[in-house]
């Protein structure tokens, strides 16, 4: 039995970088793009090598390449940790797996290194596979926490736990971090909505831009764990926003999760630097008219559109500054 799973890229809508502070965010995934995984039943436990875990090139020059795209680790890493982290959450749990082997190989098209959770779904399509493979189950909010364990614990990758309730529960989901939830039962309240409910949405991203999101959590969050007020108080606040934005999707008020949504990024701006680019990027969206802020940590913007008007303007503008466009198909699996 050859078993095929898929994971795809998130997009937080609105309150990131709150979800590690335990604050409150709305995301989705989006399927324009996907990891996939491909597992089968072999003699011997056995991964696979892909692109980005290759060590031959052509010259010095494609080394280079394939280091600033890929990094210095590739893939490997996070399907041994994935497959490590899986066989200690089912002893934990004394879930007894059956002495089958198989092998395991990837692939993904999710561009790199733009805070869309390229690696957690990889992660993510591993994990599921592996679930499908021994026939077990795990509630989503376990699952979650299971694929976070992978990079925060297990690779020491700085990472909040929204990307991976969103690519578990595969539906937009409003999440609440809150620090007395959090801490009684070891994840959040999740609630999922009707993907119909997101409408003029669009992302675009620049292809030379590659920020990963340790780069930007690393001092925010030290400054946390020493008590820093004004991280607490800004991680207050993108909690804040996202209620508001809640009841702005409930209500079908498109005007006022704009607003949000600038508000989201400019608060940022406040406490984050944001690189020259990036904030090109975000000035360029809101010169036309349009709502922008980060779709994760940097390298990809999020915004609504008020109509195709302002979309074919906004998408020629950014294409003549090498940014691509898209519209995000949003998963909804129910």
């Amino acid at each position: 039995m050859i078993i095929r799973t898929k994971s795809y890229p998130r997009a937080a809508l609105i309150g990131n970088p709150s979800d590690g502070y335990f604050g409150k965010t709305i995301a989705f995934v989006f399927e324009n793009f996907h990891a996939e995984v491909i597992l089968y039943e072999t003699p011997d436990l056995e991964i696979l090598p892909q692109e980005r875990d290759r060590s031959i090139y052509k010259n010095i020059e494609g080394l280079y390449d394939d280091v600033r795209l890929y990094g210095y680790y590739g893939g490997i890493r996070l399907l041994k940790a994935t497959i490590k982290r899986f066989f200690e959450y089912c002893r934990a749990h004394r879930i007894v797996l059956d002495n089958r082997n198989f092998t395991v190989k990837y692939h993904s098209d999710i561009p790199k290194r733009l805070g869309l959770a390229g690696s957690s779904a990889i992660i993510t399509a591993l994990t599921k596979a592996l679930v499908k493979f021994y026939r077990i189950k795990i509630p989503k909010p376990l699952f979650a926490n299971l694929v976070l364990s992978v990079e925060t614990d297990e690779l020491g990758i700085g990472a909040g736990l929204q990307d991976r309730v969103a690519q578990a529960y595969e539906q937009p989901v409003f999440m609440d971090f809150s620090k007395a939830i959090m801490e009684k039962r070891g994840f959040g309240d999740y609630e999922t909505f009707d993907h119909r409910k997101l409408k003029n949405i669009y992302i675009a991203y620049h292809t030379d831009l590659s920020e990963g999101s340790e780069v930007f959590h690393n001092n925010i969050r030290t400054r946390f764990e020493e008590g820093d007020q004004q991280v607490i108080s800004t991680m207050q606040q993108f909690a804040a926003i996202t209620v508001k934005a809640k009841k702005s999707i409930e209500k079908g008020d498109l005007e006022t999760l704009h607003q949000l949504m600038n508000e989201n990024f400019d608060l940022r701006a406040s406490m984050y630097q944001i690189g020259r680019e990036n904030l090109k990027m975000i000035g360029l969206a809101r010169k036309i008219g349009a709502s922008a802020k980060f779709t994760g940590s940097g390298g990809a913007i999020i915004g609504l559109y008020k109509d195709d008007r302002m979309l074919k303007e906004l998408t020629a503008m950014l294409k003549d500054n090498q940014i691509e466009v898209i519209i995000p198909k949003i998963v909804s699996k129910r």
